[in-house]
Formats: structure tokens, sequence, C-alpha cells
């Protein structure tokens, strides 16, 4: 059973109808007890990290969350939900978030003097293998909108970057959770494959032996 975050955080029947298009029939969870229901869960969402956080935990899903991703349970972030999963945000504020991965996010225009929010198409290109990735070619568009970056402790966490003037991580993974800073719920043929490719998957996934001699691009964002 897969189950889709629902706590007013944007785009859920997007993601919903995207799941569903791909042949599934998923839940909206509203309350941590539907956890217990389900076997993928997927944390979509838009907003502001400060106030999204602190949301989770009024609400009583911080923890829930964490003993859902503790128990090996699928679990997939995306846009915010995918900056949820680090250890803390400069957006609003220096604010915790599930700590699942060791990163902060940052503003983008630190590091870039394009145009920020990063709205559009962008390639994501793969630095590691993963499930998710089958029968997605690298170097594909997805669909982009945001002006928060993750910049991870480790590049063993990174399996993809985009290019914005920068290098941007935009796909992150650390053993059963995945986090995509993109929409595939907006992004067609590919974005709705990864869907499915994480409705398929065990949870199973771990880093390359390579993963700390990534390109030197990512390892510079990597901190």
């Amino acid at each position: 059973m897969i189950g889709i975050l629902d706590i007013g955080l944007g785009n859920i029947q997007s993601v919903f109808n995207a799941v569903y298009e791909n042949g599934y029939d998923p839940i909206l969870v509203t309350e941590p007890s539907q956890l217990a229901d389900i076997t993928h869960f997927i944390m979509p969402g838009v907003g502001n990290f400060s106030a999204v956080s602190q949301q989770l935990e009024t609400l009583g899903f911080t923890g829930a969350i964490k003993d859902f991703i503790a128990s090996g349970n699928p679990t997939l972030g995306i846009c915010l939900g995918m900056q949820l999963l680090a250890t803390n945000s400069l957006e609003g504020g220096l604010s915790t978030g599930l700590e699942i991965i060791s990163a902060q996010v940052k503003p983008i225009n630190e590091i870039t003097e394009l145009p920020v929010p990063h709205v559009g198409w962008n390639e994501a290109k793969f630095t590691q293998q993963h499930p998710i990735f089958e029968n997605i070619k690298d170097c594909r568009d997805f669909y982009f909108v945001h002006s928060y970056h993750m910049a991870c402790d480790s590049s063993e966490n990174i399996l993809a970057i985009t290019d914005y003037g920068e290098p941007l991580v935009c796909i992150v993974a650390k053993g059963n959770v995945v986090g995509v800073q993109f929409h595939p719920e907006k992004s067609q043929k590919n974005g709705m494959q990864l869907l499915e490719n994480f409705c398929e998957w065990d949870g199973v996934w771990q880093p390359s032996e390579s993963a700390h001699t990534i390109d030197q691009q990512v390892t510079n964002i990597a901190v």
C-alpha cells in the first residue's frame, strides 16, 4: 500500500493522480497512525522548511516518520519533502529536519548568480546507480521549482546532480530512503517511470564503493 503525506503542503492531488495512473491505489496519510497501514511512503511538499518542520512536529509526524523509516520501509521525499530529510535548513532561520541524511539546506543564490527560484526543465546527471533509475536514461530532463538546495556532508548520499550555473544535488539516498528535488509528477514520462520504480522498490540499496571518488563537482557541493 502506497501512502502520500497530506498536511496541506501542495501538489498532493498531482502526486496522487500520478501514482494512481501507474496502476496503484494510494491513500492520503493525514494522521501518524496511518503509517502502520502502508508499505511505501511519499512526502511531497512546497513551502517554508521551518514552518513545515514545526507542523510535522506539532501533528506528531516527526517521530512517526522516523520510526517508519527505521523499520526499513521505502520512503520518497519530493521537493520540500526531500529537503526535510536533511539535518537542518537555513530557510526561515536555522531549523531541524528529520535528520535522516546528514546535510544542510541552503539558499541557491549563495552559489549561483542565475535567477532564483530555479524553475523549469533541467537534466539530472546520475552519480550512482539505484533501483529507482530502472528504464530511465542518464541526463534526462525533470521539472524543477526551488530556491534552496541540499548540501550533503557525504557524496555517498548523492545519486544525481543538476547544473544551474553550479552543480546542485537533485537526488539523494540513504538505505530505504530517496529524495528528489524536482517534481516527478510534473516530469512526464521519466517522472512517471521514477514513481513506478519507487512503488516497486523493496527499499534495499547500498552506496557505490566508489562513491567517495565521485567527480570533483559533486565533492564541492557535498560540504
